[in-house]
């Protein structure tokens, strides 16, 4: 179980960090796929900086609390994922969905808990 779990933080890890090297490398790209107009010096850089910080600081959360069985980097990466899945619901409560609006936030919940249920279960506490 203990296994299990390590590795599908490890993947969420993963999936975070390919989304962040997406942003990094072609932010104009990995903004439409996120629905935003990325255009401009001051579109590329923010998108750039801000995405890449954000799924790269969640994305190697999740690996090292997996790796090293720490709690206190998956809480980051959970809070991470957790705020961002509570910024959905109240759009979606403002403004409604969207196509495809559920799997974002599908991902973001299971990666939430598994990272919650991670810092309470991988830790050793001996």
């Amino acid at each position: 179980m203990i296994l299990a779990l390590r590795i599908a933080i490890g993947l969420g890890g993963l999936l975070l960090l390919s989304l962040a090297f997406g942003f990094f490398t072609d932010p104009a790209a990995s903004g439409a796929d996120f629905g935003l107009v990325v255009e401009g010096a001051h579109g590329l850089t923010s998108a750039r900086s801000d995405f890449t910080a954000f799924f790269g600081v969640g994305g190697a959360c999740f690996i090292w609390g997996a790796w090293a069985r720490r709690s206190d980097p998956l809480i980051i990466g959970a809070a991470l994922m957790l705020v961002t899945l509570v910024g959905r619901i109240v759009s979606y409560v403002l403004h409604g969905g969207f196509e495809g609006y559920h799997l974002p936030m599908v991902v973001e919940l299971v990666l939430g808990v598994l990272g919650i249920l991670g810092a309470r279960m991988l830790p050793d506490r001996t």
